[in-house]
């Protein structure tokens, strides 16, 4: 039995959600009634879906395999059928798949009854699907519920990176950076020593064993341990990261955050936290006046400077950006890949509405038509700004997106980039992708980049008025027509790639299968990104 592939970095939908929608009519019949959660649905008539399953799905039949299997046993048809619901409810939970779904026509009047006992057995939940509601209206509902809380989770970590970057520049910034933590969190925060000393803390203060779980955390950290540690106990999840005091003979300080253990995006936002509190708990006599320059430009950039105006704190001439995503499946803090990368300018990911992060711009400036600056469902957890002779290597637990070495000046394009390697480092499931300028010697520099860009408008001007199309078919080639990592890339579903590929194919009038014909418009996407690219 394969073991089924991590969750998706989508929000799941309780199946209590989808149960409680009147149009679909859908009706549990066994398994758990609690905590259930779909991240996708899958179609399946076969009489093993298992090796097509992901986990985290719902599976959905209408039963025609049934009759197959009653129509060849040698003997005792209902017995075979018995045996075989059974050990299909068992390898489907195996498989990892969340729920059974089984619609009622229009091969069976009502939902078997050895099925409803098999998936009880196995502890899997069994939903009849009424004969008026189609299988697509369901995939259809898990995706809207799926996009919505996207968009909701997305606005929510937005709403608290603006408020922790504000905090940051306050007067006590570590007082004010716990309490706007404590709020967006909704829960209790703090910064402990090895002994359990509190030197601040935020929110509603936790129970005895809780606060003594903390204070365990920030003894395993502040003992040279790991770089983040967690606990859970009954209704809490507790997450530590360590800030300071590692190598210059201070105090180590732990920041320990107590939230719910079923609300994920409080734990971004507790990195997002830990990285700016590492840096403000880190006065320049630890690390050098560079250092402290270091942090001001950081404070700045977050508030939206220009990155000319900081060009005199960064020093460096040459600096590479990194788009940050995080992996559901991790524990791996913020604060231990910005350690890894070797820089303290390290700012939380913003969606396009958001303040500037390290070297971006507002998203109102020059942001490529072709290449939204954020893709949905593609936000960073975190942006980082790398000297140019560091190296920067794939890190676990994380997927990097890494721009070419660039001048300040130039640091909003790097942005840019930085933030298409990461969409094509997602999409095709990888650790690491750079971003690789042609050379001066590419094809591209034959034609005359004023014609380049005239034609390019010519041949695309049926998607001007839609940067969602043009964001589509520049991913869809880049990732060699692939509807699925397209998707991925594009944080949609799949079908909305091919319904968009589909509208501009209408649109342009031309053949999409045409090697020639995608070449062509490559050129044209590429002539735009480069002229969206100057200042």
């Amino acid at each position: 039995m394969p073991h089924p592939m991590p969750p998706p970095s989508t929000p799941p939908v309780p199946l209590a959600d989808l149960l409680a929608r009147t149009d679909l009519g859908l009706r549990q019949l066994a398994g758990p009634r609690e905590g259930v959660a779909i991240h996708w649905v899958h179609t399946s008539e076969m009489a093993d879906p298992v090796p097509y399953l992901l986990g985290g799905e719902m599976l959905l039949t209408a039963g025609v395999h049934l009759a197959e299997v009653r129509a060849t046993a040698a003997t005792s048809p209902d017995a075979a059928l018995d045996a075989y619901l059974d050990g299909y409810a068992a390898r489907t939970v195996a498989a990892g798949a969340a729920a059974l779904g089984f619609g009622i026509a229009p091969v069976h009047d009502t939902v078997p009854p050895a099925l409803v006992t098999a998936c009880d057995r196995h502890g899997l939940p069994l939903v009849e699907v009424p004969a008026g509601t189609p299988f697509t209206a369901v995939e259809s509902a898990v995706w809207q519920a799926v996009t919505e809380a996207r968009h909701r989770e997305l606005t929510r970590l937005s709403e608290a990176q603006r408020a922790l970057a504000a905090a940051a520049a306050r007067p006590d910034p570590a007082s004010a950076v716990l309490r706007a933590l404590a709020r967006h969190v909704h829960g209790w925060t703090a910064l402990l020593a090895p002994d359990g000393a509190e030197h601040g803390s935020a929110g509603p203060r936790p129970d005895g064993p809780v606060r003594a779980a903390a204070g365990r955390l920030a003894r395993v950290l502040g003992a040279g341990g790991p770089s983040s540690a967690t606990d859970t106990l009954p209704g809490t999840s507790l997450s530590a990261y360590a800030l300071t005091g590692r190598g210059h003979g201070r105090q180590a300080l732990a920041l320990v955050v107590a939230a719910d253990p079923h609300d994920p995006p409080a734990h971004t936002i507790a990195g997002v936290a830990a990285v700016l509190l590492a840096l403000i708990t880190g006065p320049a006599t630890a690390h050098g006046p560079a250092a402290a320059e270091h942090s001001a430009a950081l404070v700045q950039l977050l508030l939206g400077a220009r990155p000319a105006d900081v060009a005199p704190l960064l020093g460096a001439p040459l600096w590479t950006v990194v788009h940050a995503e995080r992996r559901r499946d991790t524990t791996a803090s913020a604060a231990s890949l910005a350690a890894a990368l070797g820089t303290s300018l390290v700012a939380p990911g913003t969606a396009a509405e958001a303040p500037a992060a390290p070297g971006v711009r507002p998203a109102t400036e020059a942001t490529p038509r072709t290449e939204a600056a954020t893709a949905p469902g593609v936000t960073p957890a975190l942006r980082a700004l790398v000297p140019a002779d560091k190296e920067v290597t794939a890190y676990p637990g994380w997927t990097l997106g890494v721009s070419e070495p660039a001048p300040v000046a130039e640091l909003a394009t790097a942005d840019r980039h930085a933030a298409a390697a990461l969409r094509r480092a997602l999409a095709g499931r990888t650790s690491l992708v750079r971003h690789r300028t042609p050379g001066p010697h590419s094809i591209t520099s034959l034609v005359a980049p004023a014609d380049a860009r005239q034609h390019a408008q010519a041949l695309l001007a049926p998607l001007a008025d839609s940067p969602p199309l043009l964001a589509t078919l520049h991913n869809w080639l880049s990732l060699h027509g692939s509807w699925d990592r397209t998707a991925t890339a594009l944080g949609i579903h799949r079908n909305t790639v091919r319904q968009r590929i589909t509208r501009i194919t209408g649109l342009l009038d031309t053949d999409l299968n045409d090697p020639d014909v995608r070449m062509e418009l490559w050129f044209a996407l590429r002539s735009l990104d480069r002229d969206a690219s100057r200042p």
